[in-house]
């Protein structure tokens, strides 16, 4: 029997199109909000015996993660052989550490919780920084996409003579990686971080830089402000306007505009989370690994 998808809300191009290159069976569900907000589900389509799969990125989590629970809740109790979540953009991994007393490594507890009812996931290039590994945080298998082959082909079609920056240490990891793939040089800078929303950036001698075209690159766009000051020092320097790439455009309130505003290059992201700058499709690679965790 053929596994199910199904798409959690907001995702249903994703559960469609996984399902049409996996030749899996689309879901059919109903999922709204009832007047007071809580969640109603139900799963349509019958998964006795099945591998059922759902289909969603977990940006914004608190609106999102009772709408699973349920969903997968309902698929166990009618008698699912598992259940698997495919979520391109995999939330709280930031929350790594224990920076002020009284507070916890949310990632984990995440983990523990998303562990609990969900048998394995599949995601893309979660912020991995103090943690190493998914494993750290999940005790379920786990399927890491990885972005960087498909943006550094996208600046191979797209960008001459890329600069690829890393508008700070965490962001090295991708921004290293894709510059490898891409060919291209490779500098990182420094960030100072006093807030959620003040952030500073230095930038290195950028004199040997001037006839590239420079290519910020990070792994998640949330507020913004890192690539923002990045963005804003590059352009001081004299160097030309940078095009701006994030793996995950969370973007949140109107953290797009404003980068926007700035007179920046193109925007682009990969389609991870539905958003207006998504032009790197990451789906080619999805799917063999979503495929992966069935065979």
């Amino acid at each position: 029997m053929k596994p199910i998808l199904f798409a959690l809300p907001g995702n249903e191009r994703l559960a469609q199109r996984l399902a049409q290159e996996l030749d899996w069976e689309l879901g059919s569900a109903t999922i709204r909000r009832f007047p007071d907000g809580e969640s109603y589900v139900r799963l349509l389509s019958e998964v006795q015996g099945r591998e059922v799969i759902f289909a969603g990125s977990l940006d914004r989590p608190d609106e999102k993660f009772m709408t699973l629970y349920i969903a997968a809740s309902l698929a166990r109790e009618q008698g699912a052989r598992r259940i698997g979540l495919v979520a391109p953009y995999l939330a709280y991994m930031r929350q790594d550490s224990a920076f002020n007393k009284g507070e916890g490594q949310t990632s984990v507890q995440f983990g523990k919780l998303l562990s609990s009812f969900i048998d394995w996931i599949v995601t893309v290039d979660p912020h991995l920084h103090r943690h190493h590994d998914l494993a750290e945080c999940y005790s379920i298998p786990t399927r890491i996409v990885r972005a960087a082959p498909a943006i550094a082909d996208w600046l191979k079609q797209n960008i001459q003579r890329p600069l690829i920056i890393g508008p700070d240490a965490e962001s090295e990891q991708w921004a290293g990686e894709v510059a490898r793939l891409a060919g291209a040089p490779c500098i990182v800078l420094e960030k100072i971080r006093r807030g959620d929303r003040d952030v500073s950036v230095s930038v290195p001698d950028t004199d040997k830089w001037r006839d590239h075209t420079p290519v910020l690159v990070d792994d998640i766009a949330s507020t913004a402000r890192t690539m923002m000051s990045a963005a804003s020092h590059i352009l001081n320097a004299g160097l030309a306007k940078p095009v701006c790439i994030a793996v995950h455009a969370v973007f949140a309130d109107n953290a797009y505009a404003e980068l926007r505003d700035m007179g920046v290059g193109e925007i682009v992201s990969c389609n991870t989370i539905t958003h207006a700058s998504n032009r790197i499709d990451l789906l080619p690679a999805l799917a063999p690994a979503v495929a992966a965790m069935i065979n």
